[in-house]
């Protein structure tokens, strides 16, 4: 396979809020329905930004994190995309050296060019200087120019753009690549846990995209394609084989506006190593699909309580598939689902399937968060924690979360009868020896064994 070039774009900012997201979607939109072929990307962990940027791009969004999916699968996917897409663009997370790895992280690894998208709305010359120290904090990676979000004036983008001229000798050329106003009529709506899913607002949200095309398109990066970098992006190193374990094993998969929080690469991991995907609903479905395991995913069942509450037919066959003792995962939402009782935003306490003691309760604010390897008894597993709830009398783990740079133990593992269930969200193709066998235990090879033949974290 031979290196492609193809145009890419990095959105980062000095911090979270920003527009980041507002601004990639639009590029997009604006992109897609002048026929062009956009595939854009989002850094770190994340379910909720890449539904707003697949609806408004048409195409598959993919999480890019170099620790949790590994760097042979970032250089993997972005190799895919350089191969059918006119412009790949990758929304960066919080702010532009946050987390490890961070944003300049990874485009210091591909040699990707970022947009430094900045609110201005209160500064100005601030801006320019804001934008120069950013750019110049590090010296292995390249600043496109400043996108000037919610500019006032013709004035205020003026001062912003003599602001970044002052001192070009010292710093790399920084272009103000846009300025862009103010309009209501893109912004998109929020809640507890970051935006609204795209799959409970699609028609408002399509108007709202609308209106984002049409606001990049009345600016200066209606021409990204002409003034975005073309970027070499080479095949990566040839991957291990994948294990075939679940061959012929059905996995029920709850899919819902209640657990949503799914990564498309999970499923096909699933899906090449044989298993055949079954979606159902836990708030409007009758009973779970005949199965010989069963996934529980995170999504916003605290939103839902009353629903699932009442649904008793599909707790009872959830509770029926548990006492056969099949393999069950149930990650964040999914784990409080599992739970005696959750409860809601209102501090109203609901049933829940009581698959194992327990129960929920969400916070007025703050939360947890952050990277973490699962150690499983099948092997480790990274993932990542987001959650605003905390859970009560739960029984004694197995095994706590381990942080990549941090002593303090992470989230509790738990296993009851088949069950696995954690506020940890598991990236499957981190190991796709331990999913094989948390999905079809007859599968599990020791540990001593998984020694000897570790599958590298870049698989897939």
């Amino acid at each position: 396979m031979t290196k492609i070039l193809c145009p890419a774009l990095i959105m980062a900012a000095p911090a979270s809020g920003q527009g980041k997201t507002t601004i990639t979607a639009g590029l997009a939109a604006m992109l897609r329905r002048n026929g062009k072929v956009v595939r854009v990307f989002k850094v770190g962990p994340d379910y909720l930004d890449p539904q707003i940027l697949k609806q408004a791009s048409g195409q598959p969004v993919e999480p890019l994190d170099l620790w949790m999916a590994g760097e042979n699968y970032c250089q993997q996917k972005l190799y895919d995309a350089a191969q059918v897409a006119d412009i790949i663009l990758i929304e960066g997370a919080m702010g532009i050296f946050d987390g490890s790895p961070s944003s300049a992280d990874l485009a210091a690894r591909f040699d990707i060019p970022l947009a430094l998208v900045m609110d201005v709305k209160g500064m100005a010359q601030t801006a320019g200087a804001i934008a120069l120290g950013l750019a110049n904090y590090r010296d292995d990676f390249v600043v496109a120019g400043l996108i000037a979000n919610n500019c006032g004036s013709d004035r205020h983008a003026q001062l912003i753009r003599d602001a970044l001229l002052e001192k070009p000798d010292q710093h790399q050329e920084m272009p103000l690549l846009a300025t862009l106003k103010r309009d209501d009529a893109i912004k998109l709506p929020e809640r507890h846990l970051g935006l609204v899913q795209a799959l409970e607002i699609t028609a408002e949200l399509e108007q709202r995209l609308s209106a984002a095309a049409d606001w990049i398109e009345d600016s200066p990066l209606k021409n990204i394609l002409e003034t975005a970098q073309k970027v070499e992006f080479s095949p990566p190193i040839k991957q291990a084989s994948l294990p075939k374990g679940l061959a012929g094993k059905t996995i029920a998969i709850a899919k819902d506006v209640a657990f949503s929080f799914i990564y498309d690469a999970n499923i096909r991991l699933l899906e090449s190593m044989g298993a055949t995907c079954r979606y159902f609903s836990p708030l409007t479905d009758a009973a779970m699909p005949e199965a010989d395991a069963l996934w529980l995913p995170g999504g916003y069942p605290e939103l839902h309580t009353q629903k699932l509450s009442a649904n008793e037919s599909m707790r009872r066959s959830i509770q029926d598939f548990y006492g056969q003792g099949k393999p069950v995962l149930a990650e964040c939402g999914g784990f409080l689902y599992c739970l005696d009782h959750l409860s809601d935003l209102d501090e109203k306490r609901h049933t829940m399937l009581g698959l194992m003691p327990g129960f929920a309760q969400m916070r007025p604010r703050g939360g947890c968060q952050g990277m973490q390897t699962a150690p499983l008894p099948e092997g480790d597993v990274r993932g990542h924690s987001h959650h605003r709830s905390l859970s009560h009398d739960t029984p004694q783990a197995i095994a706590h979360g381990v942080r990549p740079k941090h002593p303090a133990p992470g989230e509790a593992i738990y296993r009851r009868n088949g069950l696995t269930a954690s506020y940890l969200h598991l990236f499957f193709p981190s190991n796709p020896n331990a999913i094989c066998g948390l999905f079809n235990p007859s599968s599990v090879k020791s540990k001593a064994a998984q020694a000897k033949q570790q599958v590298s974290l870049d698989v897939v």
